[in-house]
């Protein structure tokens, strides 16, 4: 578009390829202009990899960005994997994202700027594998903190931003996996999973808590009818051959010019679905803390059935001066698994052919509704208004979570005896029952003409509301007058019956008085922002946050299902400021520093009062006591951004961190089994580096033109301080505390991690593009779990994966892509160190142990 400043202004629209050059002939019908008053308006997808290097080139923060283009050349299927290709982030099967070598309780999330829950207590951010690529436009990274984001904030904030609904058209996808060793293998699957809902992740109601139970917890003793009869699910299990896995999708988009051309509704509507099968086996093992010996000494099979749905609604409404929009996003995740574990448990050596079988399914629901727009309060766009709502519910289920446990006669055949809890069912349930976020935002640009070399101004409010309650039921077995049942392992539920019909035993509620808490968050923060440009070369960003924390944690403690609540309330302000600067040393490099302070808040379950019983005696548990960390973060960037593909970027940075949380072991108070709980350290000491580079073989020569070369490296040292006794005066049982100066490194952080890709793009005619990438992800030796009672620490050792991905537009309509996941296949382990200050016994001293397997996958899109 051309702009005659003064006079009517009149287009052209134009096409301009990179690095090309274009005459445009344009015959004006009146007056004498001059190239001054011509200005050149351009637009660009932000999906693109070249759109998102430029944006990072010219931002004052620093912040780094992967879009669609890039995900789906590298063969990304879910926003976590997606996330992984930048700088310093690697994933862990099943424990989310680590940042810097930070892991999930670090980190934070945003829905196009608003915040929103986790769907998992066991999660700091919602399992952001069950969100597809395919209804996201671009994810945005923060490892810099700036006073418009939430101060929880320490590894990263990531910001989803979700996909755009600029075009008319429909793409339908499906794809099917094969992975070694999982599909096309003996799988195990629950006999209540296996309906066409099932399938799909949408299960009935027959897990849901016998209506013969009171709902108030009262130590109830089942007759033989509620017992035999009352249970919508059983213990029977369907042994078969896995499938492949399966996905499919279809988005349709649409866009209409409403009377003036600058008037624009668009909407999007994505409805995806997708399937895994996978078979996890190995070593599974605790030391007995104070002894040197096996707890558990047990091989773990897991056979899960994995589904993730999604649907994503979009609608927009834009003029010239104003831009509405509303997303609604539906995501549901279920697994169901079959657990085998065989070995044996409480430190009976003696035994080891005890067996124990786990039938279990998780649910988790999110929904999320947003309504966001922004304003140009003035025509020329120096003052603008930015505003968001948003609204989220969630559901975390674990219904009836079935487990026996006896001895494993042969592979067919089970023996156990009721005495001892040997049959157990477990009924949890999270639900957010509403967060509430908000976000209103006012900006000014001032002090130039020139609106892209002003100075702004921005002060804004964002804050959310959450509310949640959790309720954990559980039922044992009691022998009346049998002690012991032999049946088929795979088809229990006939004998179980009889037995319970002939008074061989029954259940009866184990449920504690501490099974029901509550929790209430309202998080309130006003900032302010300053950026200032000094000159062509130097941009300065200021400002602070005042975020004002209300929580309040409902909790039951041991004693009479009747007794009152306690309360835990927490109020504080903290005010947590942020510098940014940026000095351009030439049109091609950037010189950045960045300082700020945040806080980091803790996981649910860290800190919430509930006792979660795994089969293998093993808990987890809350610390409703722990404190929240403090954090203070330094950041200097040097980039150098050779061509618009190219990039070359060194960072150092350091974290102190006051009262960091961590993850260790301690003894149970009952009969064996172990307790995971949580909590603060002294003090932390990151610093790190961290290399990045974009590398385009045309360098080199003009024969490699076709090739480019990706890699980053994250490399850090950090340093914890230890408390030997505790501020209620109780020593502290973490083995390094006994030292005369106790330190060690920090529990979840990686010293070093590389990720890396080598690419080659190829047009084999017109129509056929083709790109083929090889990606690498590494991680080194981290501390699992802080050791206690005389022993070392748990290690989580390195794990490379490699893979390969073939992308293929066969023509305008037509998109294949060709995936080998984890090609080298490496054994995910953790594993105890050899610096125990006790004797150990055991000869082997991993913990866990299993592999993945190598995966082949194809998806097929059509566009039309």
């Amino acid at each position: 578009m051309f702009s005659f400043l003064g006079y009517e202004s009149k287009e052209a629209p134009v096409s301009v390829k990179a690095d090309e050059t274009v005459v445009v002939n344009q015959v004006l019908s009146s007056g004498s202009f001059t190239l001054k008053d011509v200005v050149v308006k351009s637009t660009a997808s932000k999906e693109k990899e070249t759109a998102l290097l430029l944006e990072q080139k010219n931002a004052v923060v620093i912040k780094q960005s992967i879009g669609a283009q890039e995900m789906s050349r590298k063969g990304v299927s879910d926003v976590e994997e997606g996330l992984t290709k930048i700088t310093g982030i690697t994933k862990v099967d099943g424990r989310g994202l680590f940042v810097r070598g930070l892991e999930d309780r670090y980190n934070s999330l945003l829905l196009n700027d608003l915040a929103i829950p986790s769907n998992n207590p066991f999660k700091k951010i919602i399992p952001l594998d069950i969100f597809p690529t395919d209804i996201v436009s671009v994810l945005e990274t923060y490892k810099t903190f700036n006073t418009n984001l939430y101060g929880d904030f320490a590894g990263a904030t990531f910001n989803i931003i979700t996909a755009a609904t600029g075009k008319s058209q429909t793409k339908i996808n499906f794809g099917a996996g094969y992975t070694i060793n999982n599909n096309l293998k003996k799988f195990l699957i629950s006999q209540d999973a296996t309906s066409t809902g099932d399938f799909f992740g949408f299960s009935g109601n027959e897990r849901d808590l016998p209506s013969a139970l009171t709902k108030t917890p009262s130590n109830q003793t089942l007759t033989a009818d509620q017992a035999a009869n009352g249970f919508g699910s059983g213990f029977d299990v369907k042994s078969d051959v896995a499938p492949l896995n399966t996905s499919f999708g279809i988005t349709h988009s649409e866009k209409f010019n409403l009377g003036k051309k600058q008037n624009v509704f668009q909407y999007l509507v994505s409805v995806n679905y997708d399937n895994k099968y996978q078979i996890r086996s190995g070593a599974d093992r605790i030391f007995n803390t104070a002894q040197g010996n096996y707890d558990n000494d047990l091989v773990t099979t897991q056979y899960k059935f994995i589904t993730n749905s999604s649907v994503l609604a979009g609608l927009t409404y834009k003029t010239s001066r104003f831009s509405l929009t509303s997303n609604t996003i539906y995501l549901k995740s279920t697994e169901n698994l079959i657990q085998d574990q065989v070995g044996y448990t409480n430190s009976n050596a003696a035994q080891t052919n005890g067996f124990i079988r786990m039938n279990q399914l998780q649910e988790s629901t999110f929904f999320n509704t947003q309504l966001f727009g922004n304003y140009k309060i003035t025509e020329d766009e120096r003052h603008t208004l930015k505003s968001g709502i948003s609204y989220s519910t969630t559901q975390y289920e674990l219904p009836d979570r079935k487990s026996f446990k006896g001895i494993k006669m042969d592979d067919n055949t089970t023996s156990i005896s009721y005495t001892g809890n040997s049959i157990t069912r477990q009924y949890l349930d999270f639900k957010g029952d509403e967060h509430v976020s908000g976000l209103l935002e006012y900006n000014w640009k001032f002090g130039n003409e020139d609106l892209s070399k002003s100075n702004k101004f921005t002060a804004g409010y964002s804050g959310y509301m959450n509310k949640m309650g959790s309720e954990f039921r559980f039922l044992v077995s009691q022998n009346l007058d049998s002690n012991s049942a032999t049946f088929p392992t795979n088809t229990p539920d006939a004998t179980l019956k009889d037995q319970i019909l002939n008074n061989g035993f029954t259940y009866r509620e184990g449920t504690n008085s501490t099974y029901k808490a509550m929790l209430e968050e309202f998080i309130n923060a006003g900032y302010v922002d300053l950026a200032l440009k000094f000159s062509d070369k130097f941009e300065l960003n200021v400002g602070a946050r005042a975020e004002q924390t209300h929580r309040e944690t409902k909790y039951k403690s041991t004693g009479s299902f009747e007794d009152p609540y306690q309360k835990i309330t927490t109020d504080k302000t903290d005010i947590l400021p942020s510098i940014n600067t940026k000095y351009i040393i030439n049109d091609k490099s950037n010189l950045r520093f960045a300082a700020s302070k945040t806080i980091t808040r803790p996981v649910i379950m860290e800190s919430y009062p509930l006792e979660f019983v795994n089969p293998d005696g093993t808990i987890e548990r809350g610390n409703e006591f722990l404190s929240n960390s403090a954090n203070y973060n330094f950041d200097l960037k040097y980039e150098l951004f050779p061509t618009s593909k190219e990039l070359i970027s060194a960072t150092v940075f350091t974290k102190m961190i006051d009262n960091p949380i961590e993850r260790l072991f301690t003894n149970s108070a009952g009969s064996g089994g172990q307790i995971i709980t949580y909590g603060n350290s002294n003090k932390a000491v990151l610093y790190g580096a961290e290399l990045e580079f974009l590398f385009q073989f045309e360098r080199i020569s003009k024969s490699l033109s076709n090739f480019s070369f990706g890699a980053n490296a994250s490399l850090m040292d950090t340093k914890v301080t230890i408390e030997k006794v505790f501020e209620n005066g109780v020593n502290n049982p973490e083995t390094i505390a006994v030292d005369a100066n106790p330190s060690r490194k920090l529990q979840g952080a990686s010293p070093w991690i590389l990720n890396a890709d080598l690419r080659y793009d190829s047009e084999f005619s017109e129509k056929w593009k083709s790109s083929m990438t090889m990606v690498y992800n590494i991680y080194s030796k981290r501390i699992y779990a802080v050791g206690t009672n005389g022993l070392d620490n748990y290690y989580e050792m390195p794990y490379g994966k490699l893979d390969f991905i073939w992308q293929n537009k066969i023509s305008d309509k037509f998109d294949v892509k060709l995936s080998v996941d984890n090609l080298l296949n490496p054994a995910y382990k953790i594993q105890m160190g050899d610096k125990s200050r006790i004797e150990i016994t055991e000869s082997d001293l991993t913990v866990r142990e299993y592999k993945k397997g190598v995966g082949f996958s194809m998806n097929v899109s059509y566009t039309f």
